[in-house]
């Protein structure tokens, strides 16, 4: 999400209308997805649906003033000041930040905002660190660690060394740095929310003391603040999350520190079938929808509707990943647990050669051509075009059968050849292209071999998240958006053993970790480039996960919507929004 294209508006229908349509519940904005939030506590969640609501109505030390993505483009939102070596906010040596905390900010409890509230903010953030979370992003820069826990048990001075990294300063925050880091700042700009420390004690969770973070760490979802509670300094206040419809209603905060925003409410609705989504959007009952690349054509021309396109995210989408090792207990997914024919075993593609015959039987250029609307191109590269350490090669897996079947053939020694298997793809619910690549798969798969058995199954997003958490997955569809502007945004989440992928597929390659910690502290930019080719090579012949094609985005409103700016790297871009710049006018 670093680099945008020119965005091409195309005014669809609406100089045709013999007038502009009223505008339909002008104090309220409805936003119209498939995915439903998993949590909204900002140090558990680690999705786009539930970060889209987090940035509305909590708020970051700093955030990106309109479509810009680079430290330049920054702003202070609680932090009064960038800090920068120019104001003397950064040191010498580019190890220490010190923030400026805004005065007179209140939480949406009425509460005042505290530079301790801030520190205890991004502590609490460090030390959460559930499994497959977003902690590292702050752990990395600020601790010079990637998890609080090491071989299965917790780095004992983990406390201690954020205590000691971040502390308090008369009206400051300051954090120090091990070593430098160039893209923290902008970390900052969509991690690290800020809520209140009373609030957050109140409510069940840590209490912020030395000795009693541990029994805090690694937690399950249940213990995280539920999504019925949030309490931030944003311009939305959550009005009610309900859990059987799951639809998200927001309320403006009328004692926001800035102008209050012009929406009076904002409505997440979670609707799985895209043919609802387009008659929604046509009605006006929904004032922007998700909208795949393959419906594009469907919206076109509808009255009252605009499209943006061409819109560049920072991406891997969509990418196909494989459990290396999986959780067998009461998992449904590979049926007898066992490599008999009637299911495979936990550890099933642990071995090299059923990953790269998987790898053969996808056919990205046919994703590309009849889902992608020919926009874009087969994926070459692990890292995205305009990231540095993109290299412009030829794939290394196309579709090809043939190939697919001599792996196949020699996987497990023979044995998957000849007693067959069994397995579940699954992919979340109201995803079509997910749902077209699994049915590619299963399609091309089952073509090699009777004795081959695939199912195709679909849950609803936060289900989809638990279980590809809990490794139940053998092979599941996915996608990563950059949380900040860097090639490391990649390669850590998708590659790392501590990364956010690898962590539910049970993948480690020590050679990959190493390359990806050496890569993240090279400054020289060339030194960079040559660590992430290694990379490249190393993965290619690894293949743990499948990336597919690279493509542009679009965005679909009613016309009356004003004001929306697109960054790549706001959550949910381009189909959410940052509600506080929206207004709604004929």
């Amino acid at each position: 999400m670093m680099k945008k294209s020119a965005a091409v508006l195309l005014a669809l229908a609406a100089a045709l209308a013999p007038a502009a349509a009223a505008v339909k519940n002008p104090d309220t904005f409805v936003y119209a997805s498939i995915g439903d939030p998993e949590s909204f506590d900002p140090a558990w969640a680690y999705d786009t649906s539930s970060h889209n609501t987090i940035a509305n109505v909590y708020e970051y030390l700093v955030a990106f003033d309109g479509s810009g993505v680079r430290v330049k483009d920054l702003v202070g939102r609680l932090s009064t000041k960038v800090p920068s070596r120019a104001n003397g906010l950064i040191s010498a040596d580019g190890l220490t930040y010190r923030f400026p905390i805004r005065k007179g900010v209140k939480f949406h409890d009425g509460s005042t905002l505290t530079p301790e509230d801030v520190r205890y903010s991004l502590i609490r953030f460090m030390l959460y660190d559930r499994d497959g979370g977003p902690s590292s992003l702050l752990l990395e820069p600020i601790l010079g660690l990637s998890s609080t826990r090491k071989d299965g048990k917790l780095v004992e001075d983990a406390y201690a060394r954020a205590a000691k990294a971040v502390t308090v300063q008369g009206d400051s925050v300051v954090v120090r740095l091990p070593k430098p880091f160039a893209p923290f700042l902008t970390i900052l700009a969509n991690f690290g929310a800020i809520l209140s420390e009373k609030w957050c004690i109140a409510h069940g969770q840590w209490d912020g003391r030395a000795d009693s973070w541990k029994s805090y760490n690694n937690p399950t979802l249940d213990r995280a603040l539920p999504r019925t509670e949030m309490d931030g300094t944003g311009p939305f206040k959550l009005a009610r999350f309900e859990a059987n419809t799951k639809e998200t209603v927001l309320e403006r905060n009328d004692s926001y520190w800035r102008k209050p925003a012009a929406l009076k409410t904002v409505v997440i609705k979670v609707i799985d079938e895209f043919e609802t989504l387009k008659l929604m959007l046509k009605a006006g009952d929904a004032d922007s929808i998700y909208g795949p690349q393959m419906y594009f054509p469907q919206l076109q021309g509808l009255p009252g509707v605009t499209l943006v396109d061409g819109l560049n995210l920072l991406e891997r989408s969509p990418v196909v990943f494989f459990a290396v090792k999986m959780n067998p207990v009461g998992n449904g997914n590979i049926g007898s647990g066992r490599l008999d024919g009637d299911g495979i075993p936990a550890n099933f593609f642990s071995d090299k050669d059923v990953r790269k015959a998987f790898a053969y039987a996808i056919d990205a250029d046919a994703y590309v051509r009849d889902l992608a609307r020919g926009k874009g191109k087969a994926t070459n590269s692990l890292l995205p075009p305009g990231v540095l350490g993109y290299e412009d090669r030829p794939p290394k897996y196309h579709l090809d059968l043939k190939k697919a079947e001599e792996h196949l053939r020699t996987a497990w020694g023979g044995q998957v050849w000849d007693k067959g298997f069994k397995l579940a793809i699954v992919y979340n619910a109201g995803s079509a292209p997910a749902q077209s690549i699994c049915q590619m798969i299963q399609r091309n798969i089952q073509s090699l071999n009777p004795k081959f058995r695939v199912d195709i199954r679909v849950l609803q997003w936060s289900t989809y998240l638990e279980q590809s958490q809990q490794k139940k997955i053998p092979i599941f569809v996915g996608a990563w958006q950059a949380d900040y502007p860097d090639p490391h945004n990649f390669l850590f989440p998708l590659l790392h053993s501590d990364g956010y992928f690898p962590t539910q597929q049970g993948y480690s390659n020590p050679e990959l970790d190493k390359l990806i910690e050496q890569g993240v502290r090279t400054l020289d930019e060339t030194k960079r480039a040559a660590i992430y080719r290694k990379i490249q090579d190393i993965y290619e012949e690894e293949v743990p996960h499948v990336q597919i094609a690279d493509g542009a985005r679009y965005r679909a409103s009613r016309t009356w919507v004003k004001g929306s700016v697109f960054n790549p790297i706001f959550p949910d871009a381009p189909y959410g929004d940052y509600y506080y710049n929206l207004h709604k006018a004929e």
